[in-house]
């Protein structure tokens, strides 16, 4: 027989004898509800988060656009404004380059097209979108 201490809920011990099994059984119990307890509590918090992650998730949403928008799009919208007005701004006699690395002088400007010669008597024509700036290469020989 071994002797088994007992807190009752109004805090007042009291001494039983109980058996071998009845304390293995005891042992159990209590390591089953030991067990049980942090997902009980791992529930509580999970059913709380939501609530509270609600508000952060969106903020960090709007926190990425914004900086998607700022370092991105609008610099990205600017210079290819800027290179609009450039292409329509070309005159005849302007020295160019072409996105393929040709160095020419404006000889036609057409609304789609440009006329472009690149060496003496030899003309090229090309899509207006093509000429990428201004050449400083002097083309003539």
């Amino acid at each position: 027989m071994n002797l088994l201490f007992i807190q009752n809920e109004d805090g007042t011990q009291e001494v039983a004898q109980v058996t071998a099994q009845e304390v293995e059984a005891a042992q159990t119990i209590e390591t089953t509800t030991e067990q049980t307890a942090p997902e009980a509590e791992e529930v509580a918090v999970a059913a709380e988060a939501p609530a509270q992650g609600g508000w952060s998730f969106w903020l960090m949403i709007i926190a990425m656009i914004a900086i998607m928008y700022f370092f991105m799009w609008r610099p990205e919208s600017k210079r290819r404004k800027q290179m609009e007005e450039f292409r329509n701004n070309l005159q005849k006699g302007q020295k160019v380059m072409t996105a393929g690395g040709i160095y020419g002088t404006v000889k036609d400007i057409h609304p789609t097209f440009l006329d472009i010669e690149i060496a003496n008597n030899v003309t090229i024509r090309i899509d207006k979108n093509m000429v990428v700036g201004v050449s400083e290469v002097n083309t003539s020989k």
